[in-house]
């Protein structure tokens, strides 16, 4: 590989030609403002702010402009390219643009959700902005709120066009789309419709990428609040297994900080009446997924087998390959799965009126908020989940409470459906449902104990893995993706004849459940330079070699569940309140 060498503000740094000026720029140590700029994802030069002085007629945008081999210019300073990033000229270029955007933007940070957390604000006061020269004439468009799960208000939009990258390019559904042109320019959805009337899959990679507060969930903080001062209500909550990978990041600590214990601390002050862990939900949904695996693989059902855990995913398969819908899981999420238990068992249990129950699902995924109120999800004759909130969500509410989060001390999952195993915890991390699962079917078909049970080669965020695993003689064939292009292009190999497959997981988030559309939202400037998806599951396999059961068979909440009421897995009362349909839906926005 050719090597250039530039230098940024006087640094003289080398690096393979074709590398950007912003990459070489950080390599320096140099940090230039971006705002459109996402790496990987939305790398267009759009809104000039990274724009740096080379020497040409013009400012060039750092995230856009390659470095490339000058013998001229090393015969005349050294080095291929001499940049500078912080003229006069630099200075005021990006801060007339910042002007520009803020002068038609609806600057209501005091009460925007993103305040304190938001790209715009956060250049504003770099860039010494203290007031707007340029007073633009403001949009005044209406906020599309229909969706159970995604919120658009086009009023805050900066058309830095990183949700329609992320939604057309990397989860390839292209539900919104930027329309018209120069000031009439906005980001919307075909024939002025809501994303409810859209293929819409409500997996939140928009507002995960969205750098102001043009996109944001539903909240649901108000109803859940308002459980809690209920006293008839019995309000129980259940954490997903990524959610304790990036919660802390609310409150300061680094990404992939585990903070399992202090965050039950805080929803047991909340004051709530209790907390269980979704991992159990994962473990039972285990023994229902690994029990209809082997009995399709046994009796020649539809193959391959694939998860359903996903709601994002399974909405899109819903949408665009109805033609597989024969071919999911028909297992409920683990947390929908729970629901029912907790509504169902648990409720007979402890002498609880389901009506009674109100369980608040926290969750890193704002799909689920769908999820959660599709018709058939209701076990006990009421839904199996009340509410759900994301990660977010939770952070908000613990801020709201006064609660100081990092000097809580840790606690424990109440008892006694809080034990879940280490194959629970992993399933927020993309292949971790796979992994948990082998743990399981491997045992049940070898009936012996696993030598090994790190599955490592279904783990990694390569877009789409392959695995053949030797059962004693018994070779299951399986694939990992996650990302909703990545799933597209690996149903695509299936239909096409290309691949062949006895299990499958798909997760609609690239990385799975710890980079979802409800998780903690990281700036461009962490999230471009550190993989967010790699660090927070890491957390999540630490927590899993540090529990003392890591396989759903051997949780002894589960195994007393089935004795006292399912009987065993894949029993006609399990089917009926962990399981579930999907149905064929339109793959294009119907004007009404």
């Amino acid at each position: 590989m050719d090597m250039v060498k530039a230098s940024i503000d006087g640094v003289v740094v080398e690096v393979p030609e074709g590398t950007t000026i912003l990459e070489a720029a950080k390599k320096a140590g140099v940090n230039i403002p971006t705002l459109c700029f996402l790496k990987d994802i939305n790398e267009i030069g759009a809104c000039r702010m990274c724009v740096v002085d080379v020497g040409a007629r013009a400012l060039q945008a750092a995230c856009v402009y390659p470095i490339s081999k000058n013998p001229k210019s090393v015969e005349a300073t050294g080095v291929d390219l001499v940049v500078k990033t912080n003229s006069p000229a630099v200075r005021s270029a990006r801060k007339v643009t910042l002007e520009l955007i803020l002068s038609n933007h609806q600057r209501e940070c005091l009460t925007c959700v993103r305040s304190e957390n938001c790209e715009l604000q956060r250049l504003s006061k770099e860039l010494g902005v203290e007031n707007i020269r340029y007073m633009g004439e403001q949009t005044n468009l209406p906020i599309d709120d229909v969706s159970t799960s995604v919120v658009r208000n086009p009023n805050k939009c900066i058309l830095c066009r990183r949700c329609v990258s992320a939604c057309k390019n990397v989860q390839t559904v292209g539900a919104i789309e930027t329309m018209e042109r120069g000031f009439k320019s906005v980001v919307g959805s075909p024939f002025g419709l809501s994303l409810a009337e859209t293929p819409c899959v409500n997996c939140g990679q928009c507002i995960a990428v969205c750098p102001v507060g043009a996109l944001t969930e539903k909240s649901d903080i108000d109803r859940v609040w308002d459980a809690i001062a209920d006293t008839e209500k019995y309000v129980v909550f259940q954490t997903a297994p990524a959610v304790r990978a990036s919660i802390g990041e609310a409150f300061g600590m680094p990404v992939g900080s585990r903070a399992t214990g202090k965050m039950v601390s805080a929803i047991k002050r909340l004051g709530v009446d209790k907390i269980f862990d979704t991992d159990t939900g994962a473990d039972i949904t285990i023994m229902e997924e690994g029990t209809e695996l082997l009995n399709r693989m046994k009796n020649g059902g539809k193959l391959p087998l694939i998860t359903s855990c996903s709601p994002g995913w399974i909405k899109f398969c819903e949408h665009n390959f109805p033609d597989f819908l024969d071919n999911l899981s028909t297992c409920k999420s683990p947390h929908q799965m729970f629901g029912a238990v907790l509504k169902t068992y648990y409720a007979k249990q402890n002498n609880i009126d389901p009506k009674d129950m109100y369980v608040v699902s926290v969750m890193p995924c704002t799909a689920k908020k769908f999820e959660a109120g599709r018709p058939e999800m209701a076990a006990a004759g009421y839904p199996d989940v009340d509410a759900v909130i994301t990660t977010r969500e939770l952070a908000r509410m613990i801020k709201q409470a006064g609660i100081e989060f990092n000097s809580l001390p840790d606690s424990d999952f109440d008892d006694p459906m809080g034990n879940a195993t280490g194959a629970g915890v992993i399933f927020g991390a993309t292949g971790g449902v796979m992994e948990a699962a082998l743990r399981t079917v491997a045992e049940i078909v070898t009936k012996k104990p696993l030598d090994n049970i790190e599955f490592t080669q279904v783990r990694g965020v390569e877009g789409i893995k392959e695995a053949s695993i030797d059962l004693d003689g018994t070779t299951v064939k399986v694939a990992i993706a996650h990302g909703l292009g990545n799933a597209r292009e690996l149903l695509n190999r299936i239909r096409a004849g290309e691949a062949d497959y006895q299990f499958i997981e798909i997760m609609a988030c690239p990385g799975g459940c710890v980079n979802g559309g409800g998780q903690i939202i990281q700036p461009s400037s962490v999230r471009s330079w550190i993989d967010l998806r790699t660090e927070r599951a890491k957390a999540l396999y630490d927590e899993d070699r540090a529990l003392p059961v890591r396989k759903s068979h051997e949780n002894e909440a589960v195994k007393k569940i089935y004795a006292e009421y399912y009987g065993e897995p894949g029993s006609e009362k399990a089917h009926h309140e962990l399981h579930t349909h999907y149905v064929a839906r339109e793959n294009y926005p119907v004007k009404k």
